[in-house]
């Protein structure tokens, strides 16, 4: 009787020190550590326009003005309301449709088809620009990519294409550690330059850059 009390005892004692231990103790020091070396990156990346937080670092927007960058397609769910959303029921994902897969085919071409009618020209399109990323919330795009939609807003602002590339070059950042990864354009982050440093377009509703997320 006297073991069994022991076991019982041993158990409780054990289950509320790793309770305390694991479920307040090392979840407040990581977040205190969090906030203290990395307040940024712990509150979600956030990227604020007048004090109101309209997106993050970290997932992408749709943009369909053609004085914006246009980013990745979304597999999350069709725009304008589920696209790089994920809340949805059907949540982070790509369309998981091979390159054989006659509808994904369909898609693509409809999608290389509209960016040369707004970009103009026979050009080859970056596959970034048609196809979605396996997450459907890549915010960021290739360097190509974004080189192909300079004269597209440069002409919709009236600017020089050489004032649109240096925005584009201000928001690209090079492979994690020089080697991990590809040099990538953050979109949300070019477009609310592109307002700050060329003027606000009207509009919103993917138009423009949303006032909020």
């Amino acid at each position: 009787m006297e073991t069994i009390r022991d076991n019982v005892r041993a158990a409780i004692v054990a289950m509320t020190f790793m309770t305390i231990l694991c479920g307040i103790i090392y979840p407040m020091g990581i977040t205190l550590i969090a906030e203290l070396g990395f307040p940024h990156q712990a509150r979600g990346s956030l990227i604020e326009r007048d004090g109101l937080a309209i997106g993050s670092e970290l997932i992408g927007q749709p943009f369909d003005g053609p004085g914006y960058l246009w980013g990745r397609p979304s597999a999350t769910g069709p725009l304008p309301n589920t696209a790089f959303n994920p809340t949805t029921l059907t949540g982070s994902s790509g369309s998981n449709l091979g390159p054989t897969n006659a509808g994904l085919i369909a898609t693509v071409g409809e999608r290389v088809a509209r960016f040369r009618s707004g970009l103009g020209g026979d050009a080859p399109v970056p596959s970034d620009l048609v196809t979605a990323s396996g997450s459907g919330l890549d915010p960021h795009i290739s360097p190509a990519g974004a080189e192909r939609q300079v004269a597209r807003i440069a002409a919709v602002r009236g600017a020089e294409p050489a004032k649109v590339r240096e925005i584009l070059e201000r928001h690209t950042l090079g492979r994690t550690f020089g080697v991990l990864g590809e040099p990538r354009v953050n979109v949300l982050e070019v477009n609310i330059d592109l307002d700050r440093t060329l003027g606000r377009l009207g509009g919103t509703d993917g138009k423009a850059v949303p006032s909020k997320v």
